[in-house]
């Protein structure tokens, strides 16, 4: 016993240490979330919130030379050709940028598609393929939710399968909610308790001014729609900078007046699930040697340690973060007690419950070091971009409350988890 604690304390020892090879984060900014078909961003374009997060991060980091930056991953679930093109345009047409030393991909690993970006962009950096890059994810969950977000043409064998992990691929989301909570004993009520502390940890901290210093303003057009979703009046110019998806108000009385959303006797409600929303974000990642010797040593707010994927059964996605956290602080020999803030997306309250009470967080989470500024519920859940939304409010957050070490993580529809381990610089 006494080796095994020697053991991880050399873990913890270890992350915290500052080396010349550690990947660190210079930035990890977003824009405002905002309610798809309603919100303040709905007649956005994706690539267009992917500009926005794109020169913000210029912008905070003046002392560099866009021309450093290598490449850039950015995570994209719904948009029209995996997003590829359009972000390609959107990094062209900022004249900062040098098309001949800036290249660009895109990535889809549903919802963890922007952790997964700022994970391979760390991954190129550590095998020394790049020396600077930028992690990014878009979505406009207006512009392409719907009919895409579930394939209609897929090869008949496998929809009509006798194997019920490939069919299960395509189950909608909210049915895999409802398997989580009948499985493993999510009642309604503790849903619906769950959503109202989400959106009363989200007010709070608008309020308190705490996502200031993570969100970047984005100027674009807004068309006002009534209830019917027909456009009223005449189309603006607006400056979005705050999410709109809170509602400070909320409460038990009126989240268990919403219906089942996904089956007629379920416990997922519009009240209890994440938001469908709108953002962008982004977070600039180098080697510690290369900030050093471009003198941004001064500039680094935290460092990448490493991430974890993990599978698990299709028709039960939401529990991803319980399956792959052990797995990650289990490679580097931590702890739960080791880690200073989660950030867990909140997909759905009912596997968001299973998850912390899984990994065993539920003083965690009173004590606010889960999600203690809300999550999904309240925020949204822009799916290319959530990851490094994460991130951006984990680092800002440990800054704020001096901790050192955070983990992100998030369900991944198809049955998976990811995590992500990041240190605070200090």
């Amino acid at each position: 016993m006494a080796a095994a604690s020697a053991s991880k304390a050399k873990g913890l020892a270890s992350i915290l240490s500052k080396s010349p090879s550690d990947i660190v984060i210079l930035s990890s900014l977003r824009t405002p979330i905002t309610r798809s078909y309603k919100g303040h961003l709905k007649d956005a374009y994706p690539e267009e919130l992917l500009s926005s997060v794109l020169k913000a991060t210029l912008t905070a980091n003046p002392n560099l030379d866009p021309k450093k930056i290598n490449d850039v991953a950015v995570g994209v679930v719904l948009s029209e050709l995996g997003g590829s093109k359009a972000s390609r345009m959107a990094l062209n047409a900022i004249p900062e940028f040098d098309t001949s030393s800036t290249s660009l991909y895109t990535v889809n690993r549903a919802c963890s598609s922007s952790l997964q970006s700022i994970t391979n962009i760390a991954a190129s950096i550590s095998t020394g393929m790049i020396d600077v890059g930028i992690g990014a994810g878009m979505e406009s969950m207006t512009r392409n939710y719907g009919s895409k977000a579930i394939p209609v043409h897929v090869w008949p064998a496998l929809k009509n399968s006798p194997i019920a992990d490939a069919r299960d691929c395509i189950m909608p989301m909210g049915l895999t909610s409802e398997n989580v909570a009948e499985r493993y004993n999510v009642s309604r009520e503790d849903q619906d308790a769950f959503a109202v502390e989400s959106h009363r940890r989200a007010a709070r901290a608008r309020e308190n001014g705490y996502f200031e210093k993570e969100i970047v303003p984005v100027t674009t057009r807004f068309q006002e729609v009534d209830k019917a979703g027909q456009p009223v009046g005449e189309e603006k110019e607006v400056t979005v900078t705050q999410d709109d998806g809170i509602r400070p108000g909320v409460n038990m009385a009126g989240m268990t007046k919403l219906k089942p959303a996904f089956k007629a006797d379920g416990k997922s409600t519009a009240g209890n699930s994440s938001q469908v929303s709108d953002g962008a974000a982004a977070t600039l990642l180098m080697r510690r040697s290369t900030a050093t010797e471009l003198g941004l040593s001064g500039n680094i707010i935290g460092k990448f340690v490493g991430s974890a994927v993990a599978g698990c059964k299709p028709n039960e996605m939401g529990i991803g973060p319980a399956v792959v956290i052990p797995k990650l602080l289990g490679a580097y020999g931590l702890e739960n007690k080791d880690v200073d803030r989660w950030e867990i997306n909140e997909a759905f309250a009912s596997q968001a419950i299973y998850c912390v009470r899984e990994l065993g967080l539920e003083q965690e989470l009173a004590d606010e070091k889960v999600n203690p500024d809300g999550g999904a519920i309240a925020l949204g859940h822009p799916l290319g971009a959530t990851g490094a939304r994460l991130v951006a409010t984990l680092l800002h957050g440990l800054e704020r409350s001096q901790g050192q070490v955070g983990v992100v993580s998030m369900c991944i529809g198809t049955g998976m988890g990811m995590g992500g381990l990041f240190v605070r610089e200090y």
